[in-house]
């Protein structure tokens, strides 16, 4: 059994670490670099970094901050926001990045992921979900929509199916990451989480909701995650990395311990 990962995630405007409560109401909480550099010493998985306005803005990534980021962490490191080529993928990982997520531009043009793929392979390759519940019908036979532009966007999309298309076109992994569970430090979305776990054979990431060390262990069991993306609950110094790994590995979850 592969041990179960607990992934930072580092939200970034205007190259400062930010934080929104169900993408709304975003404020500046510090320095990314910083906050990269302090969890990977204190024993992280891996580093999510999205730069949260390139797509709705309609810019590049900032590439300095990922330079920045990378010369600190020698961990796993992914990166989205604003990839809508392979070349700006190939540009990111020549700025140290080792996966790319994509997530809008591969909802608005789904051959991006086969793209990036085919250039990059596709344990680079990172599908980002970002999720809304909706009313259960003929559209949305899942109960859940895809949304898109930093969740200012619906799509008319069913996660599920989105999912399923992902893995199908070469995704190597999945950020299932629930909007209305996002930044609330209330659980991660279980159902959400489970459905598209069992429903697919790569990695599922959870994302949105983590408040307390008992949320994680219920996402990595119940909900049958490979990994929680974490952010309010280190970014605000309530946990610590080496201490929610140590309290999951006493519950009997697979964790890899630095210490």
């Amino acid at each position: 059994m592969l041990s179960k990962r607990i992934i930072a995630c580092l939200d970034v405007r205007e190259g400062k670490l930010a934080k929104s409560v169900k993408f709304v109401d975003t404020r500046d909480i510090g320095d990314p670099v910083a906050k990269a550099k302090e969890y990977y010493a204190d024993g992280l998985d891996e580093l999510v970094f999205y730069d949260i306005t390139a797509s709705s803005d309609k810019r590049d990534i900032m590439l300095d901050v990922v330079e920045a980021v990378a010369e600190q962490v020698f961990i796993p490191f992914s990166v989205g926001g604003g990839i809508r080529s392979v070349e700006d993928a190939n540009k990111l990982l020549w700025a140290g990045a080792e996966k790319i997520n994509v997530n809008s531009a591969a909802v608005l043009r789904p051959e991006l992921i086969a793209e990036c793929a085919y250039a990059i392979g596709s344990q680079n390759v990172v599908l980002s979900m970002d999720i809304i519940k909706v009313t259960v019908g003929a559209e949305f036979p899942s109960g859940y929509e895809i949304v898109i532009n930093g969740g200012r966007t619906p799509t008319g999309i069913d996660a599920l199916y989105w999912a399923l298309r992902g893995e199908e076109l070469g995704a190597g992994e999945l950020v299932v990451n629930s909007i209305d569970a996002d930044g609330t430090k209330q659980g991660y979305e279980i159902n959400l989480t489970r459905m598209i776990a069992e429903a697919v054979s790569i990695p599922v990431i959870a994302s949105g909701g983590a408040g307390k060390p008992e949320h994680l262990l219920e996402v990595l069991t119940v909900g049958k995650a490979d990994a929680a993306l974490v952010a309010s609950m280190l970014h605000f110094g309530e946990y610590t990395v080496s201490g929610l790994k140590h309290w999951l590995r006493a519950q009997g979850v697979k964790v890899r311990l630095k210490y």
